[in-house]
């Protein structure tokens, strides 16, 4: 057969009629080791798609890692395979000889150059490797038969060895069988008297249990027409105390919010016409703000006209009893959206502490709660840090709050949410675009 040339298509390869799915294991892996040692070196063109993956790797991993796609790139590629072939004759002519004493090379040669002798030496490669696996598989037969037969003299030793010990038991349990039947004969006579004596104890124990039964079941009337009737009263009693715990827990709370929500009012008009008061300490009233008994978020332990610059802003927290209440996420991802979420949140909470220091204004920050791992314990001291609970959004939040201040009480909501804005402003309190709070907090 012409030696091809490394350019000439791909045809001039012949393909012997070799069926590459049966082909034998130590076959396989010389074809593998032979494409991957040629694959390293060979022209990108010449790589079929597939294989170019497998070109990058080291040489001594690719036949051991690529070798099943090195040898389906041989079995499906004439051209990759003529180039397998053209490498070997200039590099390792000596494994493209069919005639070779080694049968694995003789037929790795005649696959790949499809060689008509290709199919006889891919069958004695076949043949010599079920030889070989008889051959094992004889000598682990042999191995194993000699093992058991020592196992079996091992097990007839004992046998012989069991047998004598179950004699010598056997003798010994008749001994002690002969002396057990004497004595069931002396229980027998015992057992029959015992019998005797019981079933003249069960026929009184029968007459007492009826006696019993009967004084039982009257007393067991008796007691649950007593039980029936203190349950009722238990029960008239039992709902008295609730309605009546009720009735005082509403009223209480009634009274507590309108006392906060009239010292509220009463101290921001006291600001009003002063207008000295700069800095009001709001903390020292004996129940809690509207702002904690707002339903909807949990605590974390710890604008009607719009506001367009730092300047009007500071105007607004310049006003007596003010309550700032800020989105606390519109905020964050508008000021420094690359943070964290948890980060974001510390950054924004430390500011707003050292702005509440300043101004002397109540703030509450408001977080969404949904996906908030673990909740901080404690929030630096004049923020109120709230999030939303399961199900609640932090906007339904926000306006709660607006709408839980007594009127006249300034409020001022930070938000971008065009519909958060509107819906606080309806309500009285002053719209801030969150781009404002964070120019106002670059200069604390």
């Amino acid at each position: 057969m012409p030696e091809p040339e490394f350019d000439q298509p791909a045809e001039e390869v012949g393909e012997s009629a070799v069926d590459w799915s049966a082909l034998p294991e130590p076959l396989r892996v010389r074809l593998a080791e032979l494409g991957a040692d040629a694959l390293g070196e060979m022209a990108k063109v010449d790589v079929p798609q597939h294989l170019r993956p497998v070109a990058k790797f080291a040489p001594t991993k690719r036949a051991r890692l690529g070798g099943a796609q090195v040898v389906a790139g041989l079995r499906g590629s004439a051209n990759f395979r003529t180039a397998v072939v053209e490498w070997l004759r200039k590099n390792r002519p000596s494994t493209l000889e069919v005639t070779s004493p080694d049968p694995v090379t003789a037929a790795a040669a005649a696959v790949l150059t499809g060689d008509d002798v290709a199919p006889h030496y891919v069958e004695l490669v076949s043949r010599r490797v079920g030889d070989a696996t008889l051959r094992a598989e004889r000598d682990a037969a042999v191995i194993r038969s000699e093992r058991l037969e020592g196992e079996l003299e091992r097990l007839r030793t004992e046998r012989s060895q069991l047998d004598g010990a179950a004699e010598r038991i056997r003798a010994d349990a008749e001994i002690e069988l002969e002396r057990l039947r004497k004595r069931l004969r002396e229980q027998g006579v015992k057992l029959r008297e015992a019998k005797d004596a019981a079933e003249a104890a069960a026929a009184e124990v029968e007459r007492v249990q009826v006696r019993t039964a009967d004084e039982v079941k009257r007393l067991t009337a008796e007691r649950d027409r007593e039980r029936e009737r203190a349950e009722a009263e238990r029960g008239k009693a039992q709902r008295a105390i609730a309605d009546a715990e009720v009735a005082r827990q509403s009223a209480r709370e009634a009274r507590q919010a309108d006392e906060v929500r009239l010292a509220l009012l009463v101290d921001t008009l006291d600001g009003a016409v002063t207008g000295l008061r700069r800095e009001l300490a709001l903390g020292g009233g004996s129940g809690p703000r509207p702002a904690d008994l707002v339903r909807g978020a949990s605590a974390s332990q710890g604008a009607v006209g719009r506001v367009e610059d730092p300047a009007a802003l500071d105007r607004l927290l310049a006003l007596p009893a003010v309550h700032l209440v800020v989105d606390g996420y519109n905020v964050t991802k508008t000021g420094y959206p690359e943070l964290s979420l948890s980060d974001q949140r510390d950054r924004l909470v430390h500011q707003l502490a050292v702005l509440a220091a300043r101004t002397g204004a109540e703030v509450t920050l408001v977080f969404d709660g949904a996906g908030v791992v673990a909740v901080p314990a404690a929030a630096p001291r004049g923020v109120r840090v709230l999030f939303s609970d399961p199900g609640v959004l932090a906007d339904d939040v926000i306006r709660a709050l607006v709408t839980a201040e007594p009127e006249g009480r300034p409020v001022v909501v930070v938000t971008s949410d065009r519909a958060v804005a509107d819906s606080v402003r309806r309500r009285g309190a002053h719209p801030v675009p969150s781009a404002v709070l964070l120019a106002r907090l670059g200069r604390v």
